[in-house]
């Protein structure tokens, strides 16, 4: 056997190492073998499945003496396949000026680089020669300029040359979805996804996970499910990706529970998997189910990523669990917090709803990456907690760094004017917003300048705002409006606005139960059973008032009356200890925030279970002495809560920090931080 039938024979056996390739390597050139392209071209092969960064690969195509069309093709499909783009667009250009014509092994892959580096002008360049050289013929070629053609935003091209392929596969028909996709064109792309059905193609994984995020995109459960019914129809298995992507398309679609029906019949399932259904259930406003379901994922002993941590994050800033929330970021690298702006914006995000403003300051000030998104978060906490003062500095420092302030950004600057009480300074932030930074206010900005205005009992004010916006006012404009008519008991407005919110949002009981609460704080208790016969006749419920709190790491749900608690009976001598306390201060129940037209002994009893008190009790019987009482409450706290809790504060000398719906309340030796205004 000669030298080149031995090398040729080593060469077709497989590689163990890099090693190994190297020294096939040096026989080649010490044989004088490197002008043999057919041996170089196997060797060069095999070498980019052990070299990561193509140097090697390089190194040794340049000891190859006249490379020809197949090496070329090698060297690209390599560089392709290692990502390394723009290197491969450089060969290619080397190859044509050393006089090659690319065939149809080349198109693919160099049309893949332009797809991936956006480079439109080297694309159509290829779709000539392909035409000149008669390669356009070829599905794969073709299928590439599709996918070229869309991605570039030309998606009637892409159309135009997918019409004109007489042969077309499933990655053609994909190439198309996908174009229709990243146009936002997510109607068209179900329409591709159904011809290519009818012409009895099977879809491969690649174009089910598509297809399932133009459902996502568009909320459209029932073709989810039709999806989901012609992967069963076809005999698919689901594997994990396609999996996952159910999982992630039932959730952001509002269906948990098709979601956990796929996500339990998965077979094999990944940090990805886990971490769909944990983001699932708290877009769907359901954080303690979404924590529930971290505890399995870390039963299953699944180690999560920083997506998963940051949809858990983001139900303990939901429920207030600050020490479930500071467990959880110990298990990702620090760095994750430091360097990712999504991640850290979560931290940041969690320790501000959950009160603790230093903690999320803090992790402000240690981060690396600090994007517009990550200010915006730390301008938003301060916002919600009424540091007005650190807010406005914070504005300037964003103008000095050169970083301009969107809508969000001023959504939680209104927000602190709000919560402060600072009128003056919401309408002149207001006006600067357009005046200023060029930005058009949205509705949201217009619902935070109502409210400021309301609260501070511009009622009639507030009102011109509304009829004087660009836009319909939405429910919750109108809504801000009838919280200021509640708090200043000016009941004509209400009445007025509350036609208004029964057009929007016939089926919300809330707009109900604000206008009784208004007719009961005037002892229009006539008034007030008409509306509770109106949501009585229209089958409408008042949402019953919730609040969590944690306790060594684990959530705890109370409702108003609530003695489903194992602790029940402690929990409720607790608050009778309480009670007695209050009395021997003076205090008398400020009975015009119940209801219902009762007797005055038994409105205390509605007041003395209100979900809020239940929860202050049971955390100061399961706490240690100077913990501070974290309590989150799905609605507004009431009046007469309000002021028992600040009583509570006094007795006990704990710190107590409620957040319900409308701010922060941080009850402290029997006053609190929002100074009876909220």
């Amino acid at each position: 056997m000669n030298i080149s039938s031995e090398i040729k024979t080593r060469l077709l056996q497989d590689f163990t190492s890099i090693k190994h390739l190297k020294h096939i390597h040096a026989r080649l050139l010490r044989s004088n073998l490197l002008h043999d392209c057919y041996l170089c071209n196997i060797l060069l092969r095999s070498s980019f499945n052990f070299n990561k960064n193509t140097h090697y690969s390089q190194l040794l195509f340049s000891h190859i003496q006249q490379p020809n069309e197949y090496v070329w093709n090698t060297l690209i499909r390599g560089l392709v396949s290692h990502d390394h783009f723009y290197q491969s667009i450089n060969r290619f250009h080397s190859m044509r000026q050393l006089g090659f014509l690319p065939n149809h092994f080349t198109f693919p892959f160099v049309l893949k680089a332009c797809t991936r580096v956006l480079d439109l002008r080297l694309g159509v360049e290829l779709h000539t020669i392909m035409v000149k050289v008669g390669y356009d013929w070829d599905v794969f070629v073709k299928t590439g300029l599709v996918c070229l053609y869309a991605k570039c935003g030309r998606l009637d091209d892409a159309c135009k040359v997918f019409d004109e392929m007489p042969e077309k596969n499933a990655a053609s028909w994909t190439a198309v979805i996908s174009g229709y996709i990243e146009s936002d064109r997510f109607t068209e792309a179900l329409d591709v996804f159904r011809k290519l059905l009818e012409m009895n193609l099977r879809p491969d994984s690649f174009t089910l996970v598509r297809i399932l995020s133009a459902c996502s995109r568009l909320g459209d459960l029932r073709t989810a499910e039709w999806v989901d019914s012609c992967v069963t129809g076809l005999g698919m298995g689901k594997n994990i990706f396609v999996g996952t992507a159910f999982v992630d398309t039932y959730a952001k679609c509002g269906s948990m529970t098709k979601a956990l029906a796929t996500f339990d019949q998965m077979r094999e399932k990944d940090a990805v998997t886990w971490g769909a259904m944990i983001q699932g259930y708290v877009s769907n406003g359901e954080p303690k189910e979404a924590l529930d379901m971290f505890y399995r994922m870390k039963n299953d002993n699944i180690k999560p990523d920083c997506y998963t941590i940051v949809g858990v994050l983001s139900a303990c800033s939901s429920l207030g669990a600050l020490e479930l929330g500071e467990w959880a970021r110990t298990l990702v690298d620090k760095n994750e917090f430091l360097y990712n702006p999504i991640v850290g914006t979560s931290l940041i995000d969690m320790y501000a709803k959950c009160g603790k403003m230093g903690s999320a300051w803090r992790v402000f000030k240690e981060m690396k990456e600090k994007d517009l998104i990550v200010w915006n978060a730390v301008i938003t906490g301060l916002g919600m907690t009424g540091q007005t003062k650190v807010l406005f500095g914070l504005l300037g420092q964003l103008e000095k760094l050169g970083i301009h302030p969107d809508g969000k950004t001023f959504i939680g600057i209104l927000c602190g004017c709000t919560h402060a009480g600072l009128v003056n300074d919401g309408k002149r932030y207001f006006n600067n917003m357009t005046r200023v930074f060029s930005l058009t206010p949205s509705i949201e900005h217009y619902g935070c300048m109502v409210d400021l205005l309301g609260r501070a009992g511009l009622l009639d004010e507030a009102h011109l705002l509304i009829k004087s916006m660009p836009m319909e006012a939405n429910a919750i404009v109108w809504g801000a409006l009838l919280s200021g008519c509640r708090l200043h008991r000016d009941t004509q407005l209400a009445e007025y606005v509350l036609k208004k919110l029964i057009e929007l949002e016939p089926w919300n009981s809330g707009n109900y139960v604000l206008l009784s609460n208004i007719f009961s704080a005037n002892k229009n208790w006539e008034d007030a059973e008409n509306i509770r016969s109106a949501m009585s006749h229209r089958s409408i419920r008042k949402i019953p008032g919730c609040c969590w709190i944690e306790v060594k790491g684990v959530v705890h749900e109370f409702l108003v009356g609530d003695k489903s608690h194992p602790m029940w009976g402690q929990i409720y001598a607790k608050l009778s200890e309480l009670t007695m306390g209050l009395k021997q201060m003076g205090y008398v129940p400020t009975t015009e925030f119940v209801l219902f037209d009762v007797e005055d002994e038994e409105k205390e009893h509605f007041l003395g279970c209100h979900s809020e008190k239940l929860a202050i009790a049971f955390g100061l019987i399961s706490t240690k002495p100077g913990d501070v009482i974290r309590v989150v409450k799905n609605i507004r706290v009431c009046g007469d809560c309000h002021m028992a809790i600040k009583l509570f504060s006094k007795i006990t000398g704990r710190e107590i920090v409620l957040r319900d719906n409308n701010r922060f309340h941080s009850f402290i030796d029997g006053s609190c931080s929002c100074g009876d205004y909220w």
